[in-house]
């Protein structure tokens, strides 16, 4: 497994520019960034400013797994929000390939079980257009994996008219929220992985994904719900690798098999400290190496 290993710089707490500097410390290959607001908000990074930021990055001989676009609220879910999110995301896809990057990892919110579903459609028609605009720039939209199955993302994927919506593929996600198998899933998904995060958790009970990620008619998602619901929730624990349920020998088999060759992230959203349980991480994978 000779895959590249990189860390969600804002799992790290540091900022952008020390949690690029801890990241190549720990040994990290790559890195994804968070680009929604705040220093890295598209809006606020002028030309020049970005052209600064990837001289640094390649000055530490780092390189950008991802960026992260997900704009929680109900992802594109809401067609009254839609406009203004897309706009938005698709400037982030901008920022992406001026960082040398073509992924932007994103949740899209929950997929609806029927296709015939309004929200279904209008999450469709989100998805149809940022598919199409990714690809015109060589670059992706990449759907974080965990609120629907393996195969029920595929069939909304399989409904776009590119695959300029792929997927970032989270095996925890999976374990602690709909119980999915996160090696089928890999095979399920093979032909859209084009991102992964590399974490660990336990299903503790049966949790409606709507509860956990937000949809129109429950709480907007939110990281930070997100992470705290990993951490005293009643669904499910986010736990340091090897200490959950995801089987990481036969999930980098399978990744290996399909032929996956890209960035293995480590993303941590819990715990006191997150440069101890990222150094773990690293040494954790390169076992498998």
């Amino acid at each position: 497994m000779m895959n590249p290993i990189g860390i969600m710089v804002d799992s790290l707490r540091l900022g952008v520019r020390d949690g690029l500097k801890k990241a190549k410390e720990l040994g990290a290959d790559g890195v994804q960034i968070y680009a929604v607001s705040g220093e890295m908000d598209p809006a606020n990074l002028s030309p020049q400013a970005r052209k600064e930021l990837k001289a640094y990055i390649e000055s530490l001989g780092l390189s950008i797994s991802a960026l992260c676009g997900d704009l929680g609220g109900h992802g594109f879910q809401d067609q009254s929000a839609n406009e203004a999110k897309i706009e938005k995301s698709k400037r982030i896809l901008d920022l992406a390939v001026e960082l040398g990057t073509t992924v932007v990892t994103t949740h899209i919110g929950v997929v609806p079980e029927q296709a015939n579903d309004p929200i279904y459609e209008t999450m469709l028609r989100a998805c149809e257009e940022l598919g199409v605009y990714a690809r015109s720039l060589g670059a992706y939209f990449a759907v974080e994996t965990g609120p629907e199955t393996a195969s029920h993302l595929k069939r909304f994927l399989d409904a776009l008219s590119t695959n300029g919506v792929s997927v970032n593929f989270d095996p925890a996600n999976m374990v602690m929220v709909t119980g999915d198998d996160p090696v089928q899933g890999v095979i399920t998904l093979k032909d859209y992985i084009v991102h992964t995060h590399v974490k660990d958790g336990i299903r503790l009970r049966q949790a409606d994904p709507r509860e956990v990620y937000g949809s129109l008619g429950y709480q907007p998602m939110s990281h930070e719900h997100i992470a705290e619901a990993a951490t005293s929730g009643p669904y499910y624990r986010e736990l340091a690798l090897g200490e959950g349920h995801v089987n990481f020998g036969r999930y980098f088999q399978a990744l290996q098999d399909i032929g996956y060759t890209g960035y293995l992230t480590i993303e941590r959203e819990v715990g006191e400290q997150p440069e101890k349980d990222i150094a773990n991480a690293i040494a954790f994978i390169r076992k498998y190496k």
